[in-house]
């Protein structure tokens, strides 16, 4: 009898343990071919074998071989990066707005909708995604929190110089999001949601040179969840971000495109498209020090200096120095960058197929870091 009891708990143990482990990656995965539309982002739940991609009006669904399973259509809007919950909700930025991009969206897409200006997290329940083309508003698989601080940004007016110019720090939006722990306490096991503003580009003002990165504790979300309405756009979500941080890269096209919190290394990764200012490096990747606390900083903004909250790059890759900026010259990334574990990355390369389709294959990829190289892809 002793020994059938052990036994059985031998047998238990065997199983909860083959239950616990993740399955096998393997070192890349391609989408198809997705439309007229680029991808924006990509996560993987590692525990049930699914691999999710964004790409800007829809969120697919595959498993590990690329095989749709399902997806999420209908968006009029830019849905950018994503990230995932410890319990499997996939976080994505979603903005509406009547930019350049937000009119070349609706251009590839063939709507003339008007809608005012909005930004927000969307998050999907990955478990009822179940077939290809459910809708985005009428099924019930997603809901939003509205995201204050980048709106009221983004409609604010400031001087430059002489200038009266929209937009305070250059906000375009928001794009890269990332669960990450607190700066300067990569041990804790708290997670926090981190929402990148896009910046704009704009090579004649002096004010846009920071990424500008909102902090939120996400565990009260639930009062602030309301279904996506793109006729109606809510305004439900937090007044303000629990911080509000500077980081100094110089200027970058439409800001963090994609953000990523490394466990193995305790860094948040921030890759751009590189911007044009000759008086910076513009590199392509930063890695932001998750291990120092955040400082205390003074930056120029509606020509004054104010006092903001600071995050500083880590002390690693190319350094400038004129600007005293560190980082890489990386091509991809900005469409793609997810940490996998033990310094591994899934990395995508974005490319558009000779009948004018867009697609990608995500790669594995082993962080390197040093001077030369950011990253080495896995052969």
């Amino acid at each position: 009898m002793k020994k059938l009891i052990l036994f059985l708990f031998f047998i238990i143990a065997l199983t909860s343990k083959s239950q616990s482990q993740t399955v096998k990656l393997p070192d890349s995965i391609y989408s198809g071919k997705q439309g007229g539309l680029h991808v924006q982002g990509v996560v993987v739940d590692q525990k049930n074998g699914f691999v999710y991609f964004s790409f800007t009006d829809k969120l697919l669904k595959m498993d590990l071989k690329g095989n749709l399973i399902g997806s999420v259509t209908g968006f009029v809007g830019h849905l950018g990066d994503l990230d995932l919950t410890a319990d499997g909700k996939i976080y994505g930025s979603l903005e509406y707005k009547n930019d350049a991009i937000g009119k070349g969206i609706k251009k590839e897409l063939g709507v003339k909708t008007v809608n005012e200006d909005g930004f927000y997290i969307a998050i999907f329940d990955g478990s009822r995604i179940v077939r290809p083309n459910m809708n985005a508003e009428k099924e019930d698989l997603l809901r939003t929190v509205y995201i204050k601080e980048a709106v009221d940004d983004y409609n604010a007016k400031v001087k430059v110089g002489s200038k009266e110019v929209a937009h305070r720090f250059a906000c375009s939006g928001i794009d890269g999001v990332a669960f990450a722990p607190a700066m300067g306490n990569p041990n804790n096991a708290k997670k926090f949601l981190y929402v990148a503003y896009g910046v704009y580009g704009d090579t004649a003002r002096n004010d846009n040179d920071h990424q500008v990165i909102l902090k939120y504790d996400i565990a009260d979300w639930g009062k602030y969840e309301q279904k996506l309405s793109q006729d109606k756009l809510h305004h439900s979500g937090p007044q303000k971000p629990l911080e509000k941080y500077f980081v100094k890269t110089g200027n970058s096209r439409y800001g963090i495109q994609n953000m990523a919190y490394d466990p193995s290394t305790g860094n948040l990764f921030a890759a751009v498209y590189k911007g044009s200012k000759p008086q910076f490096p513009n590199y392509d990747l930063f890695v932001i020090d998750g291990k120092r606390k955040p400082s205390e900083t003074y930056i120029l903004s509606d020509n004054q200096k104010i006092k903001v909250k600071s995050l500083s790059l880590l002390a690693a890759g190319k350094n400038d120095v004129k600007s005293g900026i560190r980082g890489w010259s990386f091509p991809y990334g900005g469409t793609g960058l997810l940490p996998l574990g033990d310094g591994l990355f899934y990395i995508s390369h974005n490319s558009k197929a000779k009948d004018g389709q867009q697609q990608s294959t995500i790669y594995k990829y082993k962080w390197i870091g040093n001077e030369r190289n950011a990253f080495e892809l896995v052969k």
